[in-house]
């Protein structure tokens, strides 16, 4: 299962703002117009306090002249406030969607080099959750969260200063009260954090069960189990709707702690700034000017209080943004890895033992083998005995346990992975072709390819013909995972598409296996022509198609137990023969 470690706050923090780097300069910029809209809107109190308190003082002393100056200069801040709001809106939010393309452009990253283990126990909904709707919140919120932090201090602090020249008294009592309001919602914040962090797991959940769901379609009608498909739905979506009404409590509880807050800021100022007045201890145009900058100091708590939500669903997409990038990479270039260049294909496996990372299920121990450069070997064995694990230890997609495996003389994890794995071309019974056209999935196996080496591949597979025959011929449209072609297609373009590789090292899965008659004979000619020249590695499910290797290897739990040619192990009459024996029988 996908990791689901927790973080902290400041843990987060610290692993996001890196990402601000590339982006100093605007990111600085957005600020600084942040303090220009914050100053415009600080302005108008002590403006109107003037006013005010001319007016009761002597109202002949405010001329047209003196409230014509005061209105440019307000009409000046305004369009110095319009400019910078511009700024932030555009600029600032397009910096928050460059860091959000960063962040997934390293997540995606991270995943290509993540182990068969990982991939092995994630689902692939949840991984997608993480890379796209996770990384949308971080637009907003890599934006905001500068700005409005940035935008509160600036206010509380001039407010502060300024209020507190007008009456201290009354200054300090009001901001008094923000500490007590602000510890009331930090409590409030971390529930609303968990509540926001299991939305987005269940919308994982979601995406796995539509995608599991939608790409089994055919098994789900062909079994008539289309209802039973829409009660697991039913089930997984009323469990989010059951989320979704813990986190609104949650934020209900958030906004009515903040709108009664609101209101003891009002009756302080009400009633303190009342009595002040009634005393003598403050200006009428002062107690005007504190309503309207405790208007502006509420409005901004507000403004806090409400980006508090986008704000955890930022945090929540970076820590599931965080528990991709600290997934291990289990399979890396060791330290002083060299490139793999002109490989003889002299392969050898000494006292391998491997089990697997998550499980621990051991599938073989101490096996050694040994294939010759140019030698084309096959290995049969009952389900389960490790053929296709075996081959997947050659390219590394899963590290030895123990022991060790050589190419040409080398320990492999002394070649790079790319080196190592680029002189090595798979052909598998579960064939994957990319949502795309057949040109586009052939050429995947060398994308430098001209389209003359594309056709050239593809004749050599024996699929040039019926590729001619397709609606767009090699500009065919083959749909997901190429469900538009039949097995026998599918598996040749996949042939096609190791010929263009033309690596000198062959492994074959069972590529025959799922195949009728018909294909299977086509495949196998193609097979037959892939692995001239090459050392081949076959696992093979029908034994009539490894009869003519140079050696037949059985692979048991107990290791490699038989070994020979096709007429050598019949003489035997072992399990080679039983089995060769059981496969005619079922003809």
């Amino acid at each position: 299962m996908m990791d689901h470690k927790e973080y902290l706050t400041r843990e987060l923090l610290g692993r996001f703002i890196p990402y601000y780097r590339p982006y100093q300069k605007t990111l600085w910029m957005d600020l600084f117009c942040a303090a220009l809209t914050t100053i415009c809107e600080l302005v108008l109190p002590l403006i109107m306090r003037y006013i005010t308190n001319q007016g009761i003082e002597d109202v002949t002393l405010l001329t047209a002249g003196i409230i014509g100056k005061l209105a440019l200069l307000y009409l000046g801040l305004r369009i110095v406030d319009c400019i910078a709001n511009y700024y932030m809106a555009d600029i600032g939010h397009v910096m928050g969607a460059k860091i959000e393309t960063d962040m997934r452009r390293d997540a995606y990253g991270h995943l290509q080099k993540l182990s068969n283990t990982y991939y092995n126990n994630t689902k692939v909904g949840q991984i997608m959750g993480r890379i796209t709707n996770d990384l949308f919140d971080v637009t907003e919120f890599s934006h905001h969260c500068p700005e409005e932090f940035f935008i509160a201090g600036v206010k509380a602090l001039l407010s502060f200063l300024i209020l507190s020249r007008i009456n201290l008294t009354l200054t300090i009592l009001i901001f008094l009260i923000v500490p007590v309001m602000l510890l009331f919602c930090m409590k409030l914040n971390r529930r609303m954090k968990r509540a926001f962090a299991k939305q987005r797991n269940q919308i994982g959940e979601l995406n796995a069960r539509i995608e599991d769901s939608l790409l089994g379609q055919k098994v789900v009608k062909a079994f008539t189990n289309e209802e039973m498909e829409n009660e697991k739905f039913q089930q997984d979506n009323h469990f989010f709707l059951d989320i979704k009404k813990e986190t609104y409590k949650y934020m209900a509880a958030f906004q009515t702690t903040v709108r009664f807050f609101d209101g003891v800021m009002y009756l302080a100022v009400l009633a303190a700034g009342g009595l002040f007045l009634v005393y003598g201890k403050i200006e009428p145009g002062d107690l005007v000017a504190y309503v309207l900058y405790v208007s502006t100091l509420i409005a901004t708590i507000r403004r806090i209080i409400e980006f508090a939500e986008q704000f955890q669903r930022g945090m929540t997409g970076i820590e599931r943004f965080l528990q991709i990038m600290d997934a291990d990479i289990e399979i890396f270039d060791e330290p002083g890895a060299k490139e793999l260049t002109d490989p003889k294909g002299d392969i050898c496996f000494k006292e391998v033992t491997f089990e697997y990372p998550d499980d621990h299920n051991q599938v073989f121990a101490h096996l050694n083998l040994h294939i010759k450069p140019g030698e084309k070997v096959a290995i049969v064995g009952p389900s389960g005995g490790g053929k296709t694990t075996l081959c997947n230890l050659i390219p590394r997609f899963y590290d030895v346990t123990k022991g060790e495996i050589t190419l040409d003389g080398k320990n492999i994890k002394d070649y790079t992975l790319k080196s190592l794995r680029a002189s090595i071309g798979m052909v598998q019974q579960d064939v994957y072709l990319f949502s795309g056209t057949v040109y586009e999935n052939i050429s995947y196996g060398k994308p430098t390819a001209n389209r003359e080496e594309v056709i050239e591949a593809a004749k050599r597979a024996g699929a040039h013909e019926f590729i001619e025959e397709l609606k767009d011929g090699y500009d065919t449209y083959i749909g997901e995972r190429g469900v538009k072609l039949s097995g026998g297609q599918k598996q040749r373009i996949s042939i096609a598409r190791v010929f263009l590789k033309n690596p000198p090292i062959m492994i074959l899965d069972e590529a025959t296996s799922a195949l009728d008659n018909e294909s299977e004979y086509e495949v196998a000619k193609s097979l037959e022509r892939l692995s001239e020249g090459r050392t081949t590695l076959t696992i093979a499910h029908r034994l009539s198609t490894i009869r003519h290797s140079d050696r037949i290897m059985v692979l048991t739990e107990d290791g490699i137990v038989e070994e020979g040619t096709h007429d050598s192990l019949m003489e035997e009459k072992g399990l080679y023969f039983q089995f060769y024996e059981m496969a005619n029988s079922m003809k």
